[in-house]
């Protein structure tokens, strides 16, 4: 095993990855009641069977990320794409959820093809630094969004269409504000675990005080995975409509993985020569775990920048992931206190409106001097929550990029790519309206 991973060679040892490997679960363990709540309980599907599909996926990706890239980084469903795959796609289009797993499953077969043939070190070099960022930041506003809409702490509003719900003195949202101060004393405290720990602690002075069904039990057999097991619609999500989904869910996912393996691998010490070993072997691990994923019955699986937390102590090797991997497929067995949790919005947003803060740091990222750049970014954060799609914002960042670096005299600077992204999603637009 030592030589396996190269402890030696990474300067650690089992007991420092183990370590790090649990670190990094109970950072990321909030994906295991959150996504249930957004695919289960929103978005129509089964919930126990999202959960085994959550946690299985989670366990998957980041034991092939450990084997086959040796890299210490943890993989699950995104909390960005899963609540673009329910509020978007199947809730706000009225598409069926086999069929958006179907559009996860072509997504990640698509990545799998662009890892494998390079092409998509030519696609990331193509898109500018600002519209990443945007759409990063624009993912964290809109989830920040959804969590306070969840809350009931935003409510709709016929004069302004959203206000401020006129009684703050409900139990539910009074827990939503409890949960969210205590998990910004935590990250504040720099407490492991902040978000993860701000859930429990939440859901604990709920059961205390009546808002939260004490659940029968501790843990239990895990649910049937039957109900999404291989439910994906891939034929209906080949459907001209779909290209905009599609396309969102792998840029959504070739950006932030991409942004995440040199994040975390420059953190631990892994970049040669500002380049990523092994990078080929990360995608791939990150693709074949969005197509189990998809046919499991969960929305699209990425790398995960909590993987920092395992790394800041001291994990620099694949079996930080397979520690990881190991506690996310056990975690199948807590499914009685998953399915107390997840089902009260008070505990859930808390932990969607921080991570929302967390995605929003790449808004410094921006050049916000220059108008050229400036106005897509903004105008790709501004229409995700505005028009309560992921999808949308991105396209719109997609068509004015272009336009406005023509406007500068920049026409020369942007890449094909970008021209050829522009006039489909203007056509999309006109032929088929709102993405």
């Amino acid at each position: 095993m030592a030589r396996f991973f190269g402890f030696a060679e990474h300067r650690t040892d089992l007991k420092t990855e183990m370590m790090a490997g649990a670190t990094t679960f109970l950072t990321m363990a909030y994906i295991l009641l959150v996504n249930p709540f957004l695919l289960g309980k929103e978005a129509g599907m089964d919930f126990g069977a999202v959960f085994v599909a959550t946690a299985v996926s989670a366990g998957l990706g980041t034991l092939l990320m450990g084997l086959l890239a040796n890299y210490p980084i943890a993989l699950a469903p995104g909390i960005g794409l899963s609540a673009y795959f329910t509020y978007t796609v199947v809730l706000g289009m009225g598409v069926s959820w086999q069929a958006a797993l179907g559009a996860v499953f072509i997504s990640g077969l698509v990545f799998f093809v662009l890892t494998v043939t390079k092409v998509r070190e030519m696609i990331i070099n193509a898109i500018p630094p600002g519209l990443k960022h945007a759409v990063s930041s624009g993912i964290g506003l809109f989830i920040a969004f959804v969590g306070l809409k969840n809350a009931e702490v935003l409510v709709a509003d016929e004069s302004t269409f959203i206000a401020l719900n006129s009684d703050l003195t409900q139990p539910g949202i009074l827990l939503t504000f409890f949960g969210l101060i205590l998990t910004l004393f935590l990250m504040i405290r720099q407490w492991k675990g902040a978000v993860f720990f701000g859930v429990i602690g939440t859901a604990v002075v709920g059961m205390i005080f009546g808002v939260v069904e004490m659940p029968s039990k501790l843990f239990d057999q895990p649910p049937s995975p039957a109900p999404t097991w291989m439910q994906m619609d891939i034929a209906g999500a080949l459907e001209l409509g779909f290209f905009a989904i599609v396309f969102a869910f792998i840029f959504v996912d070739l950006f932030d993985t991409a942004g995440t393996l040199v994040g975390v691998t420059n953190q631990a010490g892994l970049l040669k020569n500002n380049k990523l070993p092994r990078a080929g072997r990360a995608l791939t691990a990150d693709s074949l775990a969005t197509m189990s994923g998809a046919a499991l019955g969960t929305s699209t699986v990425t790398s995960y920048i909590e993987s920092t937390a395992g790394v800041a102590s001291g994990g620099r090797t694949g079996m930080t992931s397979v520690t990881t991997a190991v506690l996310f497929l056990l975690s199948v067995f807590f499914f009685p206190l998953v399915e107390s949790f997840a089902s009260v919005s008070a505990i859930t947003s808390p932990a969607l409106i921080i991570v929302g803060v967390l995605m929003c740091k790449s808004l410094k990222e921006i050049e916000w001097q220059d108008v050229s750049e400036s106005v897509p970014a903004f105008l790709t954060v501004l229409m995700m929550p505005l028009a309560f799609s992921i999808a949308t914002g991105i396209a719109i960042g997609f068509i004015m990029y272009p336009l406005a670096k023509v406007f500068a005299g920049k026409a020369r600077d942007v890449h094909p790519i970008l021209y050829i992204l522009a006039i489909i999603f203007m056509v999309r637009f006109a032929l088929l309206g709102n993405i």
